[in-house]
């Protein structure tokens, strides 16, 4: 199914019931990039959206526009560059591993995206930033880097981090939405994220799903779980309702 929407991908317009989405060809440290960018209007909350470990899809853009038809605009960020849509797992593995390894690039490379957001008319000062699986990661990097956004939403996204870096910094409320049944990041993360949160003061939510593996939102893949995607959905919806204005 991924490789049925990233196969969508190359539509250069994709319209809602509000909005025409685009492709957004950028630049960020001299290496292009290619985001999507769908807004039904000019003060539009903005949601920053940061795709998984297969590159930006299909699938993200899916996300983006169920998104705009609910009144938000969306920039949906490329951290991979302009045609780097991985299909093999090495390549995927190579590619979150260069910006896990360099963690100033992978913030240059969302604040890049954020900037780009900007160039294009959305209210970035009314913004959250959402993230799947790596982009999940890569939204609470950008957290503990300080980026002054309203919030920080993750699902099934990597909970871990580099022992030197904490969320001092943070300003935006957490939510983290998990499988109970991920055997990728497990529980053990989950709890020490929470404790973590808990000890530097940051607002948050976190829930768990049962029997929701790895990748519990991805469409008809054996991964998917109806009930965990519409509940995780659900509650992501609403927190944009508490969170922006």
């Amino acid at each position: 199914m991924k490789l049925f929407l990233s196969i969508l991908f190359i539509l250069i317009a994709v319209s809602t019931a509000n909005a025409s989405g685009k492709t957004i060809t950028y630049d960020v440290a001299g290496k292009s990039y290619e985001g999507y960018y769908i807004s039904p209007s000019a003060k539009a909350p903005l949601i920053l959206l940061i795709h998984d470990w297969d590159g930006l899809t299909g699938y993200e853009i899916k996300r983006a526009n169920m998104l705009a038809e609910l009144g938000y605009a969306v920039f949906a960020a490329d951290l991979f560059g302009a045609g780097k849509r991985p299909t093999e797992v090495k390549d995927k593995r190579q590619h979150t591993g260069e910006l896990y390894k360099d963690r100033e690039k992978m913030r240059t490379l969302i604040q890049g995206a954020l900037d780009t957001a900007k160039s294009q008319g959305a209210n970035v000062t009314n913004s959250v930033a959402m993230g799947y699986c790596f982009g999940g990661a890569a939204v609470l990097e950008f957290a503990r880097s300080g980026a002054d956004l309203k919030g920080f939403a993750t699902f099934h996204g990597g909970l871990s981090k580099p022992e030197e870096q904490d969320y001092a910094k943070t300003r935006g409320k957490l939510l983290i939405m998990h499988g109970t049944a991920d055997g990728m990041i497990t529980m053990d993360d989950f709890a020490e994220l929470a404790s973590e949160l808990e000890e530097e003061g940051v607002s948050h939510e976190m829930i768990t799903y049962s029997g929701a593996p790895h990748a519990f939102t991805v469409f008809d893949s054996d991964r998917y779980r109806e009930d965990a995607d519409r509940k995780s959905w659900k509650r992501f919806t609403g927190f944009l309702e508490e969170t922006l204005n």
